[in-house]
């Protein structure tokens, strides 16, 4: 009989000690996997939120703009670079963006606000503006006539929490609602009737036409149809002032985004600002968005762009929200490490256990001829064995939770959807589809495993027979 199939059969004469130990290592890789799944995929939403909805994963720039962004530090951008950029086999999508600042007004308020000159069907590529237009808004209006339709009680109660809330599709909607999928006849036509928003994207013959954030729309008291104030300064400190009317509001995941955008046709931007033929950046959407992807594809692209102009990276266009989460991924990482930190002893102490409940067996087999590294090699299967069955089942318990999470993420409510768009980020907790971290997660615990098993070895190797027989 070779050692592993002596170490299979020794693990289940006592199940109670085999089951408490692969328990604890089962237990171990569950919260650990569910934990780092929770933590990576919220960090993946948020990143999306921005790269998505404002900076793109790439973008080509004038060398000095990212130190100093003004309208006086752009390029020009012609359609012979586009093209070329656009050949690169993962480049998606090359749109031209002119950026800049001014104080937008509404009567008497006033906002600064970020102003986007994009190309309309380019940019569908990009951040999908047209896909974030409110189609519905609960107003004081809307919120008084549907009071008075024949409606769930539960949902005129959630009325009041989700007033001046936008929604820009019907699944949101029915979830703060608190309706199900049988309420949908009966309750979505009232909704459409009363709270439903007439919203427009932009053409590019729409020349006084704008797009403005939801946020800001509620800031400044603006609705579809009425006139925003542009004043700023232009490009070689030309004056540069505009009224132009809001053609739609979108609803933007970055809420520090959402509070102060505007909108209009990349033409229209040029024109306010006195900035003819000018971009501020290129943005590049790409098919592969992995990190080893966007290192080659920059790689690339740095090689047939002019001398005066610069790739920058998402992460170094996002610096700050980067480093913030990087900060948060190692308390994370604390977290799990304590986490861990507890399994170890609790395996600790059930080997310590085996090994005294077993002391005299293993005195006695010794003493009949089996040499200590028969011993050690047999007890050390046997341990690999119990991890092996906890940290497999962990993994398997897991996968379920992991991949339903990721396809129905968590959506926060209320106040404390409120908190979450508090610090700019989606009220939204997803769980990150299985990636290298479920093998690190497995190395951590095996690397425990090995531990116990190098303390069993050396606790085998120094045992007194004499002493350990008359125990």
């Amino acid at each position: 009989m070779n050692d592993f199939q002596m170490a299979w059969r020794n693990i289940w004469r006592n199940r109670r000690r085999t089951l408490i130990t692969a328990a604890s290592v089962f237990f171990a890789v569950f919260f650990a996997l569910i934990m780092r799944s929770v933590q990576l995929g919220s960090y993946d939403r948020m990143f999306k939120n921005v790269i998505e909805s404002y900076s793109g994963y790439i973008q080509v720039q004038q060398k000095d703009y990212f130190d100093e962004p003004v309208l006086d530090n752009s390029f020009e951008l012609d359609q012979g670079l586009l093209d070329l950029i656009a050949s690169d086999p993962n480049v998606k999508a090359v749109v031209p963006r002119l950026e800049s600042f001014a104080l937008a007004a509404a009567g008497s308020s006033t906002q600064g606000v970020v102003v986007m000159g994009i190309d309309p069907q380019g940019e569908k590529e990009v951040s999908e503006v047209h896909n974030r237009l409110v189609r519905f808004k609960l107003t004081d209006e809307a919120i008084k006539a549907l009071m008075n339709e024949t409606l769930p009680e539960r949902t005129k109660k959630l009325l009041k929490i989700f007033k001046n809330e936008a929604y820009t599709g019907t699944g949101r909607l029915m979830l703060d609602m608190g309706l199900s999928e049988k309420d949908t006849s009966d309750v979505l036509p009232v909704f459409r009737k009363y709270a439903s928003f007439s919203n427009y994207y932009l053409e590019e013959e729409d020349s006084m036409s704008v797009i403005i954030g939801d946020g800001l729309s509620d800031y400044l008291g603006l609705s579809i149809g009425d006139t925003i104030v542009l004043i700023g300064q232009g490009y070689h400190g030309v004056s540069a002032a505009g009224k132009y009317t809001i053609r739609g509001i979108a609803k933007i995941p970055s809420p520090d985004i959402d509070n102060i955008v505007v909108y209009m046709p990349v033409n229209t931007a040029r024109k306010l600002y006195g900035a003819h033929g000018l971009s501020t950046s290129a943005v590049i959407m790409m098919n592969n968005t992995d990190e080893k992807s966007l290192v080659a594809t920059a790689g690339r692209l740095a090689e047939v762009i002019p001398e005066s102009l610069v790739l920058r990276s998402w992460k170094e266009l996002n610096a700050l929200m980067v480093n913030q989460m990087d900060a948060d991924n190692k308390s994370g990482m604390i977290m799990i490490g304590i986490l861990y930190l507890v399994i170890a002893f609790g395996v600790f102490g059930t080997v310590l256990m085996m090994l005294a409940e077993r002391r005299r067996e293993f005195a006695v087999l010794i003493s009949i001829g089996m040499q200590k590294h028969k011993l050690a090699g047999v007890v050390a299967f046997e341990l690999l064995l119990i991890g092996l069955m906890g940290v497999m089942a962990g993994v398997i318990a897991s996968l379920p939770v992991v991949i339903y999470g990721n396809i129905n993420p968590l959506r926060f409510k209320g106040q404390m959807a409120s908190m979450w768009e508090d610090y700019g980020f989606e009220p939204i907790m997803p769980t990150l589809m299985p990636d290298a971290y479920y093998l690190w997660q497995t190395v951590v615990v095996l690397i425990i495993l090995s531990i116990a098993i190098f303390f069993s070895i050396r606790k085998i190797y120094k045992l007194n027979v004499i002493q350990s027989i008359k125990a």
